[in-house]
């Protein structure tokens, strides 16, 4: 097993997360669901914009949820049968890199989407997030492996700074070619798109080597190696389930993640189309407050690590930040102007790293630090995040379409906050890596 807290291996692991996120923030975030909107309207404000898939007619952007759902579904079922197999044999690395090459040659894929090609483009959509948030199982799992008890909060929040840092400086190349085509030879901006959506998948393959030369393949269990990997995949599944069961700290602190996920994760994803539904701002503004929020972010995760290092712990921490998250839900409900919607941005921005980092490295923190079912343990984590965003989507759009508003959605989520809180008071005298670790009986 590789030495805990080795500079170069951190430096490493921490290199996946610039790898990967330029697709979280071009595919996700900006450019792309720009592009599908333009791409899949009729340009006509008085009309429904409607497309059609497998032979389906979908509104467009209900297809566009439904893909990204589909995938989340995909992951949630998957992982835990995966990672306990890359537990078993040694070779989450493996997988990781099979998540990863599967992503990032999709995206490479997207720079044919156009209309008539609307089907195939779909498909690579999925597949490109499958590969994202497939390959994020396999890479949380390391933390507990390449970092201390008292360093992973630092080294999570290490590995979320180098993400938005790389993302940022991949999306602002990406503006230049959408911003002015003509400079580079381009015939506008929809060229400009897709090749932003090659250059996500070049960088995203490019930077991966770097952890992939030099993190382990894992350690295999010659008593598990023997298994069916199907049956052996379930079984593990129940074994780290009965484990919870003997880990009420953990089980407590995964209720209130599932519950304050939904928001955090859904907020996320809605911030654009908030901006632009209920303020109408143009997309130049909306694309100018995606990236406010990944600057102030990298030191956001930085301010939570250390405030969690040094005053409070992470428990406290978490309930402070969660109480923002309940306060920015209310202050978005009442947001009209611009300039409100920009401080809630930066507040969001602040919080939305911390929360990330700080989930990642408590939850670390409160697994039994020998064991080697750790890819397993993450797997649980992975499922928790994605199942809570499914809810999450579903339950903003659907209250928007039900109620006619928006704004109703955002007091769904404000109580998805405050549910999470209730959970994380309950652990607010426990400091995840003081608990024994359970017997594995």
């Amino acid at each position: 097993m590789e030495p805990k807290n080795d500079k170069k291996l951190i430096r490493s692991w921490a290199f996946f997360d610039w790898a990967n996120s330029a697709y979280n923030l071009v595919i996700t975030s900006t450019i792309f669901p720009a592009y599908y909107t333009i791409i899949t309207s009729d340009k006509n404000d008085q009309t429904i914009d409607y497309v059609n898939f497998m032979g389906f007619r979908f509104i467009n952007s209900v297809l566009y949820n439904y893909a990204l759902a589909f995938a989340f579904l995909v992951i949630a079922v998957l992982s835990p049968i995966l990672s306990s197999i890359a537990d078993t044999r040694g070779n989450k690395k493996l997988f990781m890199q099979i998540f990863t090459y599967i992503g990032s040659l999709a995206c490479c894929g997207l720079y044919i989407f156009e209309i008539d090609t609307l089907q195939i483009s779909i498909v690579l959509f999925m597949l490109a997030a499958l590969g994202y948030w497939g390959s994020l199982v396999f890479y949380n799992a390391y933390l507990p492996e390449i970092a201390s008890l008292e360093t992973q909060d630092s080294v999570s929040a290490k590995g979320y700074a180098y993400g938005y840092i790389g993302s940022i400086i991949l999306q602002l190349i990406c503006f230049v070619f959408v911003f002015f085509p003509g400079i580079f030879g381009l015939s506008g901006e929809a060229q400009a798109s897709r090749l932003s959506f090659l250059l996500v998948g070049i960088w995203w393959m490019l930077f991966a080597q770097i952890p992939f030369r030099n993190l382990p393949n894992g350690k295999p269990d010659p008593q598990k190696a023997k298994a069916n990997w199907l049956t052996g995949g379930f079984a593990e599944l129940k074994k780290v389930w009965r484990q919870l069961q003997h880990m009420p700290y953990l089980k407590r602190f995964l209720t209130a993640f599932f519950f304050y996920s939904m928001g955090v994760q859904t907020v996320m994803l809605v911030a654009t189309i908030f901006g632009e539904k209920q303020l109408h701002l143009p997309t130049s503004k909306l694309i100018a407050t995606i990236l406010l929020l990944q600057f102030v972010a990298i030191p956001g995760a930085m301010l939570m690590s250390w405030l969690s290092r040094r005053y409070f712990g992470n428990v406290k921490v978490l309930i402070g930040v969660v109480i923002i998250w309940i306060g920015c839900c209310a202050g978005a409900y009442f947001t009209t102007t611009e300039m409100q919607f920009y401080a809630l941005a930066a507040t969001v921005g602040l919080i939305m790293g911390g929360i990330q980092s700080l989930s990642r490295s408590t939850y670390s923190k409160f697994l039994p630090q020998e064991s080697q079912d750790h890819t397993s343990f993450f797997s649980f984590y992975d499922v928790t995040e994605k199942v809570a965003l499914v809810i999450g989507m579903f339950s903003f759009g659907y209250i928007e379409e039900f109620t006619g508003s928006m704004q109703n959605s955002l007091i769904a989520l404000a109580s998805f906050f405050v549910i999470g809180l209730l959970f994380l008071v309950l652990l607010r005298k426990v400091e995840p890596g003081t608990v024994a670790a359970p017997s594995n009986n």
